[in-house]
């Protein structure tokens, strides 16, 4: 007696809409490529960037993601914390709070890195490679964003 089993293709899976988790899977899977190859474009690009190995990139990536969204999330609930009150030096706060935590997560970025991966990924340049990293992350959101817009097109 012989079983036979159907062959599901990767393509058959689009047939039925994404469940929310499939959904949240897609998107940081994506923004994480994105991250991945935008970094490996400024090492081969930039000579202020550097990494020892691909494997690191990987894994700065992933780790660079995380952070970025973890940062996100604390500057929206601080905002929403600043918004639920009246006045104008609530007003200023929000903004202020939110420059200083926007600001402040790319040096705790970049010592998370130096912490994870020492020597193997390397930012140089001023201060001490923070404004090379801060010019990579905003590459990295502006290609981000323009990957969502292509998306949000294709609908």
């Amino acid at each position: 007696m012989t079983t036979t089993t159907a062959s599901v293709s990767l393509w058959d899976t689009f047939e039925h809409t994404p469940s929310a988790r499939q959904r949240a899977f897609s998107r940081y899977l994506t923004a994480t490529l994105v991250d991945l190859l935008v970094l490996n474009l400024f090492i081969e690009y930039w000579p202020l960037v550097s990494a020892s190995s691909f494997t690191v990139t990987v894994i700065a990536a992933v780790l660079l993601q995380i952070l970025l969204k973890l940062t996100i999330v604390l500057e929206h609930k601080v905002a929403a914390f600043f918004n639920a009150r009246p006045g104008g030096f609530n007003k200023f706060m929000r903004f202020f709070t939110a420059w200083l935590i926007l600001f402040g997560s790319k040096f705790v970025i970049l010592e998370a890195l130096v912490l994870a991966l020492g020597d193997r990924l390397k930012f140089g340049g001023p201060f001490h490679g923070v404004v090379v990293l801060i010019v990579v992350v905003i590459v990295m959101l502006l290609v981000e964003e323009i990957i969502v817009r292509i998306y949000r097109r294709l609908a």
